[in-house]
C-alpha cells in the first residue's frame, strides 16, 4: 500500500531585521507599519515616510489593491485568473496580455534560456508530482510519463510579440510560482517609491526587498537561517546588510513529501522532470528586482553546488550557498556577495 504524506515546513528562510534590532521606541521619526495576507501566505512592510503626508490606511489600501491586480493576473487557483485564460488556450492563439503578466513572462522567459534549470512551463510536471492544486499522485510517475512530459514543456514554445503572447504546442501551461511572489513586491516597491518615499522593507511569503534605511540612518539587516536548526526553531547563520536590493532565498526544505520511503521535493529539474536530489540546501540571492532574485534563487537551487558557483561568479552574481555535508554546513559565498558579508 502507498504511503503519500505531505510535509511543508516554510519557516526557514530569512529573518527580517525587525527581529535582530528593533527600532528605538524614544524615536521620534514615524515609521509605517503594515499586515496583510495575498498570494496564498502573508506580507509584512515597514516605510519611513519621513515628512511625505501619507495616511496609513490609504497606502495600505493601495498596496492591497495592487496586490490583488497581480494575484489576478497570475494566481492559478484563481479560476478566471490571466494565466488560467492562456493556459487554457490553443496552439497558436495569440492572447493580449496586461502590462503586469507581459513584465513576468519577459523575465521568466529570459532566466529560463540563460539558467535552463527555471522553467515557467512545468505547470503540468508540477501538477504531476503533486505540487500543484491539481489532485496528488499515490504513485511515482513512470519514466514514459516523464519523458512525454519533459518534451511537451519549454520557454522556447512560447512567442510573445508585441500583440501577445503564444503558445506553440497544445496543453503547454504556465507556473509563476518562482517569480509572481517578487513581482509583487517590485510593484509595492514601485507604488511606495512614487510617494516618494526610499525608505522601505516589503515582505511577501519570505522574500523581501529593502530600501535605503530605518530610523535614525540604521541600516537594514537580514538574517539568512540556520538550515539544519531543530524543527520548529529559528536560528540566525548570518547577518546581512543588503543596502538597497531584492533578497530571496530558496531551498529543498520548504516544500516535500514522503512516499514509499523516498522523499520528493517541489523543486524540479525541467531537464530530467525528476525533482532534485542534492546536498544543496539553501540558495540567497541578491538582485534589484525581487522578481529576479526569486527566479534565480530557485534556479541555482535546482542546478546543485558546483554548477551555481559556476554560474553565479559567471553572471556576477551576489550569491551565498549551503550544503550538507558529513561534517555539517558547508557555505559558499561569490566575490560579488562578499562585500555584504
Amino acid at each position: 500500500m502507498t504511503e503519500y504524506r505531505l510535509v511543508k515546513n516554510l519557516a526557514f528562510g530569512l529573518l527580517v531585521s525587525g527581529f535582530l534590532s528593533a527600532c528605538s521606541p524614544a524615536n521620534e521619526e514615524r515609521m509605517l507599519e503594515m499586515h496583510g495576507k495575498t498570494m496564498g501566505t502573508t506580507y509584512s512592510i515597514k516605510v519611513f515616510p519621513g515628512n511625505i503626508d501619507i495616511e496609513q490606511n490609504t497606502l495600505q489600501a493601495e498596496i492591497d489593491a495592487e496586490l490583488v491586480a497581480v494575484n489576478q493576473s497570475m494566481s492559478t487557483y484563481i479560476p478566471d485568473s490571466e494565466i488560467n485564460t492562456f493556459n487554457a488556450l490553443d496552439a497558436g492563439v495569440v492572447m493580449p496580455i496586461s502590462e503586469d503578466f507581459r513584465r513576468v513572462v519577459a523575465e521568466s522567459i529570459r532566466l529560463g534560456e540563460s539558467t535552463k534549470t527555471l522553467d515557467v512551463t512545468m505547470g503540468p510536471l508540477i501538477d504531476l508530482w503533486g505540487f500543484g492544486p491539481d489532485k496528488r499522485p499515490t504513485n511515482r510517475p513512470s519514466q514514459t510519463q516523464l519523458d512525454e512530459m519533459v518534451s511537451r514543456i519549454g520557454v522556447d514554445k512560447l512567442v510573445l510579440t508585441d500583440q501577445g503572447l503564444e503558445k506553440t504546442i497544445n496543453g503547454l501551461r504556465l507556473s509563476f510560482s518562482a517569480t509572481a511572489k517578487g513581482y509583487g513586491i517590485d510593484k509595492v516597491a514601485e507604488l511606495v517609491e512614487k510617494h516618494n518615499i526610499h525608505n522601505y522593507m516589503i515582505e511577501i511569503g519570505g522574500e523581501l526587498r529593502v530600501a535605503g534605511t530605518k530610523a535614525e540612518g540604521e541600516p537594514w539587516r537580514i538574517a539568512i537561517e540556520q538550515p539544519d536548526a531543530p524543527m520548529g526553531q529559528r536560528q540566525v547563520h548570518r547577518v546581512l546588510e543588503p543596502g538597497t536590493s531584492g533578497i530571496a532565498t530558496s531551498g529543498d526544505y520548504r516544500i516535500f513529501y514522503e512516499m514509499d520511503g523516498e522523499i520528493y521535493t517541489h523543486l524540479i529539474d525541467p531537464a530530467t522532470g525528476m525533482p532534485i536530489k542534492h546536498d544543496l540546501v539553501s540558495v540567497t540571492v541578491l538582485h534589484p528586482s525581487a522578481m529576479t532574485a526569486d527566479g534565480l534563487a530557485t534556479a541555482l537551487t535546482v542546478m546543485g553546488m558546483d554548477k551555481a558557483q559556476t554560474y553565479a561568479e559567471e553572471h556576477h552574481l551576489p550569491v551565498y550557498l549551503m550544503s550538507k555535508t558529513s561534517s555539517g554546513i558547508q557555505t559558499w559565498s561569490s566575490t560579488a556577495f562578499k562585500p555584504y558579508l
